[in-house]
């Protein structure tokens, strides 16, 4: 499952459901480090030299910066442009792909300036082009970091304004309604074999020469070409969900490179987890989370008139399930796409509200606010092509990074065991992952993310019941990152901590981005403030 936003991208799968280093420029290019070889690969070193040499090419031409494209919906004064990379670094006059970059300056002085600080949103598959948009839309928790950064987003490989990546036709994609992604037999289970089997079939047809390249540690690098491009001598990095996977990449690659990195809700980067286990260990996550927003349901009857305790709540929805089951909720709202919608509320603490209002609103016999809510709009069609190759470069990445399971009976044995304590994902998440079973791209194994010679103090930001990066990942980098600090949320579970209002939280996060200080041990916060009904 996606570790950044929820998004309608589980339909796929009819389920609820990527050597001439002479000419370094001083200041904008350091040469390849020491510890390029971290992910145990010789390729590695090749690859460490190919990056050198698209840096020191991206720092030459720099980033013809410009008003953003029209349908990019980006406000001036943020600015937009390309910089370009190689497909292969082992292989760097090869062929080349263009990255989509925008930026909007820092807001202070030239005095305050600090250089740019980089964001990624997670995904694998999200866009960071929002980023800039958050000094425009006035966001009062970044107006202090925007004094000091200029604020720069960017697509990753394969995802939307870059060269981009896609599976299925979109319009496929978002068809409505799935089957059910819970199996009431083998014989469903093998339909959505089939499906997972097609799919990976159609990301090689469709994108197949890119497969093989769309993996974390390539984006790692396109992320030094980026910082080349931008003429900085170091990485100023903001990660969150995903990201965090990014940034502990890069800082293995590159830990000479790193100024300051701030990772928020974080995958679990051991060799282990990456990518098989982190599904199945998301499940559980989600279980837990799925309860606390029924408890705060059952907290706020009054409002939504779904029962008083937790266990009335999910009679409730057991019984919508059943419903959308038999007669899809008006003709195009089945189980997977409840669980599509649903599955906001154990993300994010920002969608508790708005899923109860319409869970209300249905149970109060308005089917309408459901469909509106949980069906796909045909007539968006970049909506939908968003959701796509979101979905595409997800699986694409997730795929390429590690070897999966590729006996059917694994899956079938850790999915079945898991279902019986924790329904509500496990199986929707199964078979959005299921085409990495027979990916038809090579399969790499996962960089062992370590401490390298000038990695400085890592601050790391973690909810403790976070459903989509469950909280021993950030124990997992933290344990990995010498020197770094974990900040805490206890008792609370949204994902992506930094950009809630938590007194706690915020200033801390402030003064790392603008004097490089961490705190002298880890800290708990208490959590931010629980939704209002």
């Amino acid at each position: 499952m996606r570790g950044s936003r929820p998004k309608r991208r589980v339909a796929a799968l009819g389920s609820a459901g990527a050597l001439v280093t002479a000419t370094l420029i001083a200041g904008a290019v350091a040469a390849p480090t020491a510890n390029a070889n971290a992910a145990g690969d010789h390729g590695q070193d090749r690859e460490a030299r190919g990056t050198a040499i698209a840096a020191a090419r991206a720092a030459k031409a720099g980033i013809d910066w410009q008003d953003c494209p029209a349908d990019w919906n980006l406000a001036k004064p943020i600015q937009c442009g390309y910089v370009t990379v190689p497909l292969d670094y082992a292989k760097p006059y090869g062929k080349q792909i263009k990255l989509a970059v925008d930026r909007i300056g820092n807001t202070g002085t030239k005095a305050e300036r600090q250089g740019a600080l980089i964001y990624n949103p997670g995904g694998p598959g999200g866009s960071g082009l929002r980023f800039p948009a958050r000094v425009t839309n006035k966001n009062a928790v970044w107006a202090n970091a925007a004094k000091a950064y200029d604020f720069v987003g960017f697509d990753p490989r394969g995802v939307g304004k870059s060269t981009p990546i896609s599976c299925v036709d979109p319009k496929e994609f978002v068809k409505a309604p799935k089957a059910d992604p819970v199996p009431d037999s083998e014989a469903d289970k093998l339909a959505q074999r089939k499906l997972a089997r097609e799919y990976a079939e159609g990301c090689q047809e469709r994108s197949g020469w890119m497969l093989p390249h769309m993996t974390t540690p390539n984006t790692a690098r396109d992320l030094d070409v980026i910082r080349a491009a931008l003429g900085e001598k170091k990485l100023n990095f903001l990660g969150v969900s995903y990201g965090t996977y990014l940034g502990a990449a890069y800082g293995t690659l590159f830990p000479g490179h790193v100024r300051r990195m701030v990772v928020d809700s974080v995958v679990n980067p051991s060799r282990e987890k990456i990518w098989y286990q982190a599904n199945l260990d998301q499940d559980v996550a989600f279980e837990g989370r799925w309860k606390d927003w029924q408890d705060w349901v059952a907290k706020n009857d009054a409002t939504y008139h779904l029962g008083t305790t937790r266990a009335a709540v999910q009679a409730k929805w057991l019984e919508l399930r059943a419903t959308a089951k038999k007669n899809p909720i008006g003709g195009v709202v089945g189980p997977a796409e409840l669980i599509s919608f649903f599955q906001s509320a154990p993300y994010y603490d920002s969608a508790w509200a708005p899923t109860a209002a319409v869970f209300s609103k249905y149970v109060a016999g308005d089917t309408q606010a459901l469909v509106d809510a949980a069906a796909p709009d045909l007539s968006d069609t970049a909506g939908n092509a968003a959701s796509e190759n979101g979905n595409a470069v997800y699986t694409a990445v997730e795929c390429a990074d590690a070897k999966w399971p590729t006996s059917w009976r694994t899956w079938d044995r850790d999915n079945t065991r898991l279902h019986k304590d924790h329904p509500f994902m496990t199986w929707a998440n199964a078979w959005m992952n299921l085409p990495c079973a027979t990916w038809p791209a090579k399969q790499q194994t996962p960089v062992n993310v370590k401490t390298g010679k000038g990695l400085p103090g890592v601050l790391i930001v973690q909810s403790e019941r976070d459903a989509a990066t469950p909280y021993e990942g950030a124990v997992e980098l933290h344990k990995r990152l010498k020197g770094s600090r974990l900040i805490t949320e206890k008792d609370a579970g949204s994902h992506g901590v930094t950009s809630l209002v938590n007194p706690c939280i915020n200033p801390r996060v402030d003064t790392y981005l603008l004097t490089g200080k961490l705190d002298a041990a880890d800290v708990t916060c208490a959590p931010h403030a629980t939704p209002k009904p």
